[in-house]
């Protein structure tokens, strides 16, 4: 088994983007790959304890920071940003720069598709044109249910680039997401009790001058555009339908309405003829699902999952 590494690398992108990314290799004995997609206002360097459960267990890992997010950066994405126009396409192509380097360096070995939270959404607009080259999509705690709502959203969002410009933070959008999840919990002793019941990874977040910041206008409306993607049963079209997918949400993950939405997505993807399905809402899990006080137990049935996958593939 080699010895635990997270490497760090830079990719360029064809869309003009240099890409931080972090490297775990499990060796000449690996028997797939795990390509990460992370969550809003977060990094790649957050996902290292999961490399290091995976990477004994066969499972080279690669994760990248995203356009606007951690180290990777972009002559049209300043920090906040994924791109003045066009930022959602411009992500996904990044995603796939990545996943061709898996392929020239790795070849046939299986991939999963793991995205948490806009990580999941990535993950998942991802898959839509590329099944084939997948093992298994893993969506966490990722909510395509945004409905009317979002729908007000975009609008709302839609004034501020008209009023504000694109890259300016959104004055809104805080209120209705991080800030109106906070107030679920009002016990909490952070604005940011509603990630974790670990205090621990709560500080550590809190701490981190990476994670936590308030997405530009431009950034949400691109957001907005991946969500409304997934709420489209037509756009699943291509994607083939005996595809391994994991479907993950918390009780308590008010990012989801409580797993709410991801019990959503499950029963849309049933009704489509997705014949194989693993989903689970943890119960009194909140949104972020590695970072939790039952990690163990939530890694292990991934473990489990990815391990089918990649013996169907194979």
């Amino acid at each position: 088994m080699a010895i635990f590494d997270f490497s760090r690398e830079t990719l360029a992108s064809p869309t003009g983007a240099s890409l931080n990314l972090y490297f775990s290799n499990a060796g000449q004995d690996a028997i797939g790959i795990v390509q990460i997609n992370h969550g809003l206002a977060e990094h790649a360097a957050r996902y290292e304890r999961f490399a290091r459960f995976l990477q004994p267990h066969g499972y080279h890992v690669y994760v990248h920071d995203h356009r606007g997010h951690g180290a990777t950066n972009a002559p049209d994405a300043p920090p906040k940003v994924f791109a003045p126009s066009g930022g959602a396409d411009k992500v996904l192509e990044d995603v796939t720069a990545v996943h061709n380097l898996i392929g020239d360096r790795h070849g046939d070995l299986p991939v999963i598709c793991f995205g948490h939270s806009m990580g999941g959404l990535v993950a998942m607009n991802y898959a839509f044109g590329n099944s084939e080259r997948l093992a298994g999509l893993s969506c966490w705690n990722a909510n395509f249910s945004a409905g009317l709502l979002g729908r007000i959203a975009q609008l709302v969002l839609a004034w501020e680039r008209f009023r504000l410009g694109s890259d300016v933070p959104s004055r809104v959008l805080p209120k209705l997401t991080f800030q109106a999840w906070a107030k679920q919990f009002p016990d909490r002793k952070t604005d940011f009790d509603w990630l974790s019941r670990d205090e621990d990874e709560v500080a550590k977040y809190i701490a981190d001058p990476l994670s936590g910041w308030d997405a530009s206008v431009s950034m949400w409306q691109d957001v907005f555009d991946l969500i409304f993607r997934g709420a489209d049963d037509a756009n699943f079209s291509q994607m083939r339908r005996d595809l391994p997918v994991n479907l993950v949400g918390g009780e308590r993950d008010p990012a989801t309405d409580g797993g709410t939405a991801v019990l959503n997505l499950h029963q849309r993807m049933q009704n489509m003829g997705f014949s194989d399905l693993a989903f689970e809402v943890y119960r009194d899990t909140r949104h972020e699902s590695l970072n939790e006080i039952n990690r163990d137990d939530i890694t292990s049935d991934f473990l489990a999952w990815a391990g089918d996958c990649v013996t169907a593939r194979g």
